[in-house]
């Protein structure tokens, strides 16, 4: 009885993800206001405010799972100190930034398949960052001192660390069900996140 060889047509992680949140990937970035004409900087405000007020319960949640594969350098990765040193830099006072509105309705990080669809998303997020810093400069005058700094937060490291968390996903052994957690979560990340986008009325 021979042993039953791997099925070398199973899609990557990877492959997974990017199908699986094709569309959803899409359809939000039609949304985000970056690039429209009507954009100013009280809209700017308003939308890194929302960033915060999804950034920071997510990465609480995510990062405190304790289920996050090895390999993972949470204090490289993390954004919410980046959007608060924005905040701060737009006029927010700590009781103006205590009082923003937290999203509530979360992805569940039970598996550790999970934590990387999310993980998947957030950091696919700084991919294009040059470009929105770009643009908010020529048009609000924002830079990385003066409420921009998220916009690109990685600078000059992010080919490299999207390329680290590329080569960190596909050391991840996961079978077909957990690929299809992973998706799931990346899914929910990306619809949660647009959804709490339009409660705070920042989208287009």
């Amino acid at each position: 009885m021979h042993s039953q060889a791997p099925d070398v047509s199973a899609p990557s992680l990877l492959e997974a993800l990017r199908s699986g949140t094709g569309l959803l990937h899409v359809a939000l970035e039609k949304r985000l206001p970056f690039f429209s004409k009507r954009l100013d900087a009280d809209w700017y405000r308003r939308l890194l405010q929302a960033y915060y007020g999804f950034y920071e319960p997510m990465e609480a949640a995510l990062y405190h799972s304790g289920l996050i594969p090895d390999g993972f350098d949470t204090s490289l990765r993390v954004k919410t100190p980046t959007l608060l040193h924005d905040l701060y830099a737009l006029g927010l006072t700590d009781d103006a930034i205590t009082a923003l509105p937290r999203c509530s309705s979360l992805p569940l990080f039970e598996t550790p398949a999970a934590c990387l669809g999310a993980l998947y998303v957030l950091e696919g997020a700084t991919l294009g960052g040059q470009v929105l810093r770009r643009e908010m400069a020529q048009r609000l005058g924002i830079d990385a001192e003066r409420g921009g700094a998220f916009l690109n937060v990685y600078g000059a490291e992010t080919g490299r660390r999207w390329k680290d968390f590329l080569d960190y996903l596909s050391r991840q052994p996961l079978d077909a069900h957990a690929k299809q957690r992973a998706v799931q979560a990346a899914c929910s990340t990306f619809s949660g996140f647009e959804h709490w986008l339009v409660s705070q009325e920042v989208l287009l």
